[in-house]
């Protein structure tokens, strides 16, 4: 009788336990703003109401955030005039790479976030740094030069390939990312998943001419990593340690790698939301941080420029190197240039609309349904507070 009861014990503990681990939390959804904190990072601070925005109209936006109207966001920080007026950080699930499902998360500022494929964004400037110091000579010059070990992969159409094609996602190599990541049948996931990654990626085959179609591609991503690395001798990380997160004054950060050795060159990236903040203002002033020239300024136009269409997209809605320009709604009518991470990473940067540029983070990973339904919202609640 004894172990009977143990054992009911034990089924009643484990059917708490479950419960606990998936019940819906509840939060207050009362709110009152302030104005973000002065921290010496580099970042300007400033109220709402001294750039000319609606604080009202914030405040509304911020309790549909914790009604989880725009479920499931862990921060959001606006900045207007180059100058943080908005920060704020909220509890929710996550999945943490290299962890796994971490449960419900007290999300604050000091809080170093998965950032998935806002990673690629990082990898592009990197690679315009590269350019710049000379150390590639073009990004017109074709790639199968780097890849002498896998020459066996280059017919004569693959060998068309350039490293402007990598940047743009107009390789033209047969890939599926459409496909959800939770799916083993999903190009990435097989790259990832592969002892030699370059080999995986360069022996696909080719399913269009380059630079005729684009189609989202995360080996050409890692192809780039390994590009920098011929051309520089450092690998992905520590060449953006060097060049763009020392500059920047992003002193913390992970960055992991798809194998040994080997940086990971389409995802891996694990950022505070301020830090992602100071990438955007980079693009946000044509490659300068606080005065300093930290990228070219051509690359940087180039970059805020729809340089290849998207399929069914409008003239505005393009692909640049490694970064989304999209035209978010017809009311408003910006041309917007964003970094896009799977789950809702997002740095939105939108000069044409009262110069705002906009950091989230959130935990909603290969959930599109849930991202339908604030993908375009929450920009718009945004830019409906500035004051015309």
């Amino acid at each position: 009788m004894k172990v009977k009861i143990n054992y009911f014990l034990l089924v009643g503990l484990l059917i708490i336990l479950c419960s606990c681990r998936h019940r819906h939390h509840s939060r207050s959804t009362d709110y009152t703003y302030s104005a973000p904190t002065q921290l010496g990072d580099g970042l300007q601070t400033a109220s709402l109401g001294a750039v000319g925005m609606d604080t009202a109209k914030i405040v509304a936006m911020t309790k549909l955030i914790l009604a989880d109207t725009f479920p499931n966001i862990h921060s959001l920080l606006i900045f207007k005039d180059n100058k943080l007026v908005y920060e704020n950080y909220f509890a929710g699930e996550d999945y943490v790479t290299g962890k796994g499902e971490v449960g419900y998360v007290d999300h604050t500022r000091e809080d170093l976030h998965d950032v998935r494929s806002v990673t690629k964004s990082f990898n592009g400037a990197c690679i315009g740094i590269a350019v710049q110091q000379g150390r590639i000579k073009s990004i017109d010059e074709p790639i199968y030069p780097y890849f002498p070990t896998y020459a066996k992969y280059f017919d004569s159409v693959k060998r068309k390939i350039t490293i402007r094609h990598l940047l743009t996602m107009t390789s033209g190599l047969e890939w599926d990312e459409k496909t959800t990541y939770v799916d083993p049948k999903n190009s990435e996931v097989q790259m990832d998943g592969s002892k030699d990654p370059i080999g995986f990626i360069l022996s696909r085959p080719m399913a269009a001419e380059p630079g005729t179609t684009w189609n989202y591609n995360g080996g050409g991503p890692q192809l780039l990593e390994e590009i920098l690395y011929k051309a520089t001798g450092q690998r992905l990380g520590k060449f953006a340690a060097q060049y763009l997160f020392a500059p920047l004054g992003i002193n913390k950060y992970e960055w992991f790698d798809i194998k040994p050795g080997m940086t990971a060159g389409a995802w891996g990236l694990r950022l505070r939301p301020r830090d992602m903040a100071k990438f955007g203002l980079l693009y946000m002033n044509e490659g300068r941080w606080n005065g300093k020239q930290i990228i070219d300024k051509n690359w940087v136009q180039q970059s805020n420029s729809p340089l290849v269409p998207r399929p069914g997209g409008k003239h505005t809605e393009g692909y640049s190197f490694l970064l989304w320009t999209t035209e978010l709604t017809k009311e408003f009518n910006p041309v917007a240039v964003e970094a896009i991470g799977n789950g809702g990473q997002r740095i939105l940067m939108a000069k044409s609309k009262g110069n705002i540029m906009t950091v989230m983070t959130a935990g909603n990973y290969d959930r599109n349904d849930i991202l339908a339904k604030y993908w375009n919202a929450l920009p718009n609640a945004v830019f409906a507070a500035v004051k015309k």
